[in-house]
């Protein structure tokens, strides 16, 4: 009888030669396991990078987590490492990710984080260890107060899901914020609505665009005025385009944004920039030191950006003398229907990269968690217009008092940053997240590219027509790469056939199993021969 265990082994290896000249280019993030336990006499070195530029008290916010942590966790050490933009984060974790030193604790934007994981099991899926009885979140072994998963926003933490993984956890939201000078809204004949509406910000804008016969505006007796500037022109596109119930994306990354919608939005945009009616923080400059200085009406901006924002605003840009003194109103962004708001909740999220050491990504785990503790989370949301992410911190009473406590003065207690963070806090239900894969950056910025294009195109008197929008489209496509961006399905990432030099060496590889195969087979027979 042939002897068929020994020839398993064999048949296996020839099986999974013939799988893989199938499966090329399918890769999948291996799922981390937790250890049984932690052990916490073991010293752990973890980098952590994170974001600053002007504000001191995040800083200190930082060095404060790190600290208490530390005096949790002896055994941890936690090095810090501040960026002045998201931007360098995500350029220095790609050229790490090259070199395997990529960082330990990282926050970043989910959409960059999709194209970390166009690596090899390079950042940690965050479901097994979220639920780790002792050391996921809530835990019983964990030494602080943290969150249990019930306790974070479902709309701020769905940005963090990544074709059905969670690859992060939410560190702070935002969404944008419109920023009125209501003194020249009404000097202009007019009086805010319940909710803004497209048709209001551009009947307003048009009338405020108004000079007199020496080329002074009228509503403000400048010679400079854009009565409506948006910074993002991505979120503008994006948000109009949902609002309008047109495509952008779908969840797979199949491109939708090329399509009639976007044409009739262009046009409409190109209309108002033509008559100086509008323009964008790439063309001008930042929204906030034109409304500051009354040289605008309406400023869209990010709620988080919120203390540059307005008369009374604690951060500025510019002089003193050049500010002036307005009464400010903070509303939600313009929407087509009243009814049913939409509007972009986006934010920084914190990703965990993957080691060979499993209790140095329980390190990072630990600290990843330990951000979202109410002491870290309502500290760090009362610098700018961001809101917690758990529903623990939002209750809190340190947070609520906080809340409650919008005027008291220009600086800790900033009206207008309280009353973004309320805005945010009011409409959570009203927001959506973009999807997430791997493109989705190149996307984005795809979609505010063409606004500025059109902004700009005007300004130089060109045409926007149908033959300029086909050119645009043609155009912007090709400089963000999206023809390359394919739809992803299940975790994987289909990289097309093999190439013919791989084919090869597969094949050979195969015949090689086959020649093994029958020279086992010729010694198994040869064998028997001889036994009789």
């Amino acid at each position: 009888m042939i002897r068929w265990k020994r020839l398993f082994p064999l048949f296996l290896g020839a099986a999974c030669s013939v799988f893989l000249a199938g499966c090329h280019g399918s890769r999948e993030t291996e799922a981390f396991q937790p250890p049984e336990t932690f052990d916490e006499t073991k010293a752990y070195e973890i980098t952590f990078w994170a974001k600053n530029d002007t504000n001191k008290r995040q800083t200190d916010i930082y060095k404060k987590a790190i600290e208490d942590f530390q005096a949790l966790y002896p055994n941890i050490t936690v090095n810090l490492r501040l960026y002045t933009d998201y931007g360098k984060i995500y350029n220095d974790v790609i050229t790490n990710i090259s070199t395997g030193t990529t960082p330990n604790v990282c926050i970043t934007y989910p959409d960059h984080i999709a194209t970390y994981l166009t690596g090899d099991n390079v950042v940690v899926p965050l479901d097994a260890l979220s639920e780790d009885p002792e050391f996921g979140l809530g835990g019983s072994r964990l030494k602080f107060d943290g969150p249990g998963k019930e306790d974070l926003i479902p709309e701020f933490l769905k940005e963090c899901t990544v074709n059905g993984r969670t690859y992060a956890m939410p560190f702070m939201r935002s969404t944008e914020a419109c920023y009125i000078n209501k003194t020249y809204v009404e000097k202009l004949g007019y009086t805010l609505p319940e909710t803004l509406t497209w048709d209001f910000i551009w009947e307003v804008s048009e009338a405020a665009a108004k000079k007199d016969e020496n080329g002074v505006y009228k509503v403000n007796g400048q010679k400079v005025m854009i009565p409506f500037i948006y910074k993002s022109t991505d979120n503008m596109m994006i948000q109009m385009l949902r609002q309008k119930g047109a495509g952008y994306s779908t969840p797979s990354g199949e491109i939708q944004l090329f399509n009639d919608t976007t044409r009739e939005l262009l046009s409409a945009i190109a209309g108002h920039a033509r008559t100086g009616a509008f323009s964008t923080f790439k063309i001008s400059s930042y929204p906030a030191n034109f409304l500051n200085a009354g040289q605008c009406v309406f400023a869209i901006d990010s709620t988080a950006g919120a203390t540059w924002m307005g008369a009374g605003a604690p951060l500025s840009d510019i002089a003193e003398d050049a500010r002036v003194d307005f009464e400010t109103e903070i509303m939600p962004i313009p929407q087509f229907d009243p009814e049913h708001p939409q509007m972009i909740s986006q934010g920084p999220s914190v990703c965990i990269f993957n080691k060979e050491d499993p209790g140095e990504v329980m390190a990072s785990w630990l600290f990843t968690q330990y951000l979202l503790t109410n002491q870290v989370q309502t500290a760090y949301a009362r610098t700018e217009g961001y809101v917690p992410v758990t529903s623990m911190a939002q209750d809190s009473a340190e947070y609520q008092d906080y809340l409650s406590r919008a005027g008291e003065d220009d600086d800790d207690f900033y009206k207008i940053k309280i009353q973004a963070s309320m805005l945010l806090l009011s409409n959570t239900g009203n927001t959506f997240v973009t999807p997430v894969f791997n493109g989705s950056a190149s996307l984005r910025d795809a979609a505010g590219q063409l606004i500025e294009s059109v902004t700009k195109s005007v300004r130089r008197k060109e045409t926007v027509d149908d033959a300029y929008m086909d050119r645009l489209f043609d155009d912007v496509a090709s400089l963000y790469h999206l023809d390359e961006v394919k739809a992803q399905t299940s975790g994987k990432t289909d990289l097309g056939p093999l190439p013919w030099t791989a084919r090869v060496l597969v094949g050979g590889l195969i015949l090689s199993w086959v020649l093994i195969l029958l020279w086992a087979f010729r010694d198994i027979l040869k064998k028997r021969t001889q036994n009789h």
